[in-house]
């Protein structure tokens, strides 16, 4: 009878507890409603031109004769002839002016001819591209229309890990779609190259598909806080990792191309990488953080301002910079020739360096980058001097050329066969290397366990390895 009694008493409390919990969540049916008129399907076509081919030519009948012959009967169609086809894609949108301005993504529409956007109301109009702007994939529409209902623009910077958010989109075609989620992480770097990514993508769980691309990413109060970009996912169908360009991002591309057409962002002009543990160490830092600079392009805002090879930005413009990621995102939100200041580790001491900031290019272009006799030494390689008379070592910096890595060793792995030592760096000192005989003189400065930090110069471009002395 006892143990009847406590079951029923653990039901009851089971119930009591489910119902508590149910009121806490969410209900986002209004927001749906009051948000779903500003969302539009989007229909970009493309128009491809293939080659048809003539059934006789693949038959062996090659003279030309034929295709005048086929022309006759065929016309300018006929067998040879370039078709054009066209090429539809869908995705989403949402309206920001009554007037009819329109965000979506830079990929839904890039390359279009034709763009069409499907109001809620069944209306279609076809669409202007106003501006594109490929580094952050936004695009700006117009559709000639008075009176659009419009979403309420928010604040990404506001946005807390572990906030709900909701997508309205069109995955799979399936029109006006409702999925929610949480904020999983902000400031996402999702692209690695030598510029560097200039999104601060906003990471959440929100089921995005195929067609969700352009659409908006609510908060709770229904305000837009981010435009639904790209998916992670190795099935190419949703799998809990989706990514979102933060709306403070996307109203200043939009902003911009309105303002003066074009999108212009500051740019320092370095090379960088993550300062992992044993770097840190090398570099006299008492923890890993920071965007360590490898290389510094000549003339540029960096260059000018005085920052080295080896330096480790920690701050730029009063914002923390704990990984390199971080550094293009908050450059990146900077107008060229505006002035900032950054701390910056150099030599184990911090200091304060004064830029101006240029504008980042429109194609990546190279960095202007800064002999054989056998010597090994107590990392595991053997180096050379630089041969000048060798054509292909001509343009190569001041240093000792790599011949060799030994399997095992601590250089194995991190340094190549080819790569240029041109410094090497331990706890707050510098040595510049010239040839083998102050490579020499340098390595012999080191004892066992030590931890230095090599300056190669790889295929044109500067990085920075750590290497334990053995």
């Amino acid at each position: 009878m006892r143990k009847i009694q406590f079951s029923s008493l653990a039901v009851i409390t089971l119930l009591l507890s489910c119902q508590l919990i149910s009121k806490d969540l969410p209900n986002f049916s209004d927001l749906a409603e009051e948000s779903t008129p500003a969302v539009v399907n989007i229909t970009s076509t493309k128009i491809i031109s293939e080659k048809q081919s003539s059934p006789f030519s693949q038959r062996g009948f090659q003279d030309p004769r034929y295709d005048e012959f086929f022309k006759r009967f065929f016309g300018e169609q006929g067998p040879n002839q370039q078709r054009q086809r066209p090429v539809k894609s869908t995705g989403s949108g949402f309206i920001i002016s009554k007037d009819g301005y329109l965000l979506t993504n830079n990929h839904v529409v890039e390359g279009a001819d034709e763009v069409i956007v499907s109001l809620g109301d069944r209306r279609e109009f076809k669409a202007e591209i106003v501006g594109l702007d490929a580094r952050s994939d936004v695009a700006l529409l117009k559709i000639e229309a008075e009176n659009l209902p419009i979403l309420k623009i928010g604040s990404s910077k506001k946005l807390k890990v572990g906030e709900w958010v909701v997508a309205i989109g069109s995955p799979f075609q399936l029109s006006f779609s409702v999925t929610a989620g949480i904020v999983s992480a902000k400031g996402r770097s999702i692209q690695n190259n030598n510029i560097g990514n200039y999104v601060p993508f906003l990471q959440t769980d929100v089921a995005i598909n195929p067609g969700n691309s352009g659409g908006p990413l609510f908060d709770l109060d229904g305000k837009v806080v981010g435009i639904n970009s790209q998916i992670y996912s190795r099935s190419g169908g949703y799998q809990g990792l989706a990514f979102a360009i933060p709306i403070n991002v996307a109203v200043d591309v939009a902003n911009q191309i309105i303002d003066k057409g074009e999108v212009s962002r500051g740019y320092l002009g370095v090379r960088m990488s993550e300062v992992d543990s044993d770097l840190a160490d090398a570099l006299g830092m008492n923890k890993p953080y920071g965007a360590l600079i490898n290389d510094v392009e000549e003339g540029e805002s960096a260059d000018n301002a005085g920052l080295l090879p080896g330096d480790v930005i920690i701050e730029f413009n009063n914002k923390e910079i704990k990984f390199s990621s971080d550094l293009p995102h908050v450059v990146g939100q900077i107008q060229p020739k505006t002035k900032a200041i950054a701390r910056v580790i150099r030599n184990g001491e911090e200091i304060k360096l004064k830029f101006t900031l240029g504008e980042l290019p429109v194609n990546s272009e190279s960095f202007v980058p800064a002999k054989s006799q056998n010597s090994a030494d107590p990392i595991g390689i053997k180096v050379a001097e630089i041969d000048r008379d060798n054509p292909s070592m001509s343009n190569l910096p001041d240093g000792v050329i790599v011949s060799r890595v030994d399997p095992g060793s601590p250089a194995s792995g991190k340094v190549n066969r080819g790569d240029v030592i041109t410094m090497i760096q331990y706890k707050g000192k510098k040595y510049d290397i010239f040839d083998t005989d102050s490579y020499e003189e340098a390595i012999n400065n080191f004892t066992s366990g030590n931890k230095i930090a090599l300056h190669l110069n790889r295929n044109g471009s500067r990085i920075i390895r750590s290497i334990t002395i053995n």
